[in-house]
C-alpha cells in the first residue's frame, strides 16, 4: 500500500465531512511529495502519502471486485465483516497478515451469499477467531459450508447475534441493528452492524434491501453515522431515500467490481448521494479504501486518485440549481429536499427531477426545507 493517498478530514461542529479539492491533491502527486512532506489544501487539509497506520482507529474497505470485505481494527484488537468470494480467500488473508492481524475477535458474515462469505474459509483456516456470527447457521451452499467446517474446526460454534448486542472492540463499541425481522430474501437478512468510535461513527450493511431499510428506519435504532458501507454494492435495491435521510452519512463507500455485469453502482443510487451530499468513494475506481479516525477526524486513504467527477458521474456541478431533485407526498401535495425531516414514507413518495416540474404537476413546495 505504499501509494495509498491520504486525506484528512476534521469534522465540525455541525459534522460536515469536508474533502480536500482534486487540485490540491493533483499537485501532490505532480510534485512528487515524499512521506515526510504535505501541502494545505482547502479547509485547512492536508494530504500525503501514506506511511501505514497511524490512527488507533481503522476501516479497510479491502478491494475484493464485485464483493465486499471489511477489515476493523482498534486498539490492535481486529474483526472482519465478510470475506468477498471463494477466490478472493487468499487476496484477503494476505491483507489481514499485512495490517499485522494474528487473531480476530469477531467474524461476521453479513448473509449467506458467496460475494459476502466465500472468503471466510480461508480466514478461518488462517487466523483463530474469539466469535463468529451469521444471520443463519445452515445454508445449501458449499461456501457457507466451508466457512461452517472451519470455525468448527477451531471449536467454535456459528451464532446468530440478536438485535441490541453490542461488542466491545478496543475502545470502539460495535452493536448489531438488524435484521429486526425475519425475510425470505436473503439480501434483507445481512447483519446491519453500527460502530461507534470516539464521536464517529460507521454503518455496515451488507446487501440489505429496501424494504429491510424501512423496517430498520420504523424500529427506532440510532442509524445517524459518519460513513456508510452503500447497500449491495450500490444496487438500485438499496439506499433508498428513507433510509439515507434517517443515515445522514457525510461519506458512502461503495464496494463493487471495474466493470461488473450488473451495472453496480447503479445511476439511481449516485443520483441519490448526490442528492444527499454524500461523499462517494468506489473500490473499483480508487481500489482498498482505508478510513482512519482519531475519535473526532477522519484519515481517507486510497490507492489510487480519481477525481469527484468519475466518482459520481451524476454529480452536476456544472448544471443549474434547477436540476436537483424533489421528492414530493402524494397526499400532501407538498414537495421536499431529498435530506428534508418531514419526508413522507416511500410509498406515498413521487419523484421530480426539477423544481419547475414539481410545481407543474400542482406540488407546493415545503416550508421547512424549500426557502
Amino acid at each position: 500500500m505504499e501509494n495509498r493517498k491520504e486525506e484528512k478530514v476534521t469534522l465540525l461542529p455541525r459534522r460536515l465531512f469536508l474533502r480536500l479539492a482534486a487540485l490540491a491533491l493533483a499537485a501532490v502527486l505532480a510534485l512528487g511529495l515524499t512521506a515526510c512532506d504535505s501541502l494545505p489544501g482547502s479547509g485547512g487539509h492536508t494530504v500525503k502519502p501514506s506511511t501505514g497506520s497511524s490512527q488507533p482507529f481503522e476501516m479497510h474497505f479491502i478491494d475484493v471486485g464485485q464483493a465486499l470485505s471489511v477489515l476493523v481494527e482498534c486498539d490492535g484488537q481486529f474483526m472482519l465483516y465478510d470475506g468477498g468470494n471463494v477466490d478472493d480467500g487468499s487476496l484477503v488473508v494476505s491483507y489481514l497478515q499485512k495490517q499485522g492481524v494474528e487473531q480476530l475477535q469477531y467474524v461476521f458474515c453479513s448473509h449467506a451469499h458467496e460475494d459476502h462469505v466465500g472468503g471466510l474459509a480461508a480466514v478461518m483456516a488462517k487466523f483463530p477467531a474469539g466469535h463468529a456470527y451469521s444471520p443463519v447457521t445452515e445454508s445449501s451452499t458449499k461456501c457457507f459450508n466451508d466457512f461452517v467446517k472451519y470455525t468448527q474446526q477451531q471449536g467454535l460454534q456459528l451464532e446468530v447475534p440478536s438485535v441490541g448486542t453490542v461488542w466491545p472492540l478496543g475502545s470502539a463499541t460495535v452493536t448489531l441493528l438488524g435484521p429486526v425481522t425475519g425475510y425470505s430474501e436473503t439480501n434483507n437478512t445481512s447483519l446491519v452492524l453500527r460502530i461507534d468510535y470516539g464521536d464517529t461513527s460507521f454503518l455496515l450493511t451488507g446487501d440489505m434491501e429496501k424494504t429491510a431499510e424501512t423496517d430498520l428506519v420504523n424500529s427506532g435504532a440510532n442509524l445517524k453515522a459518519d460513513v456508510l458501507q452503500v447497500g449491495h454494492h450500490g444496487s438500485s435495491t438499496s439506499t433508498g431515500y428513507l433510509f439515507l435521510n434517517a443515515v445522514l452519512p457525510e461519506m458512502g463507500v461503495i464496494s463493487c467490481g471495474t466493470g461488473n455485469k450488473y451495472g453496480h453502482p447503479h445511476e439511481e443510487t449516485l443520483s441519490i448521494l448526490r442528492d444527499a451530499k454524500v461523499d462517494v468513494y468506489r473500490t473499483d475506481l480508487q481500489g482498498t479504501i482505508t478510513i482512519g479516525s482519531d475519535g473526532q477526524n477522519f484519515t481517507v486513504g486510497t490507492e489510487r486518485f480519481v477525481p469527484d467527477s468519475q466518482l459520481n458521474p451524476t454529480d452536476p456541478s456544472s448544471s443549474s440549481t434547477a436540476q436537483q431533485a424533489y421528492i414530493g407526498n402524494v397526499n400532501s401535495k407538498k414537495f421536499h429536499l431529498p435530506t428534508c425531516a418531514n419526508l413522507p414514507a416511500e410509498k406515498n413518495q413521487i419523484l421530480f427531477s426539477s423544481y419547475d416540474e414539481a410545481i407543474a404537476a400542482g406540488y407546493a413546495p415545503c416550508a421547512s426545507c424549500i426557502k
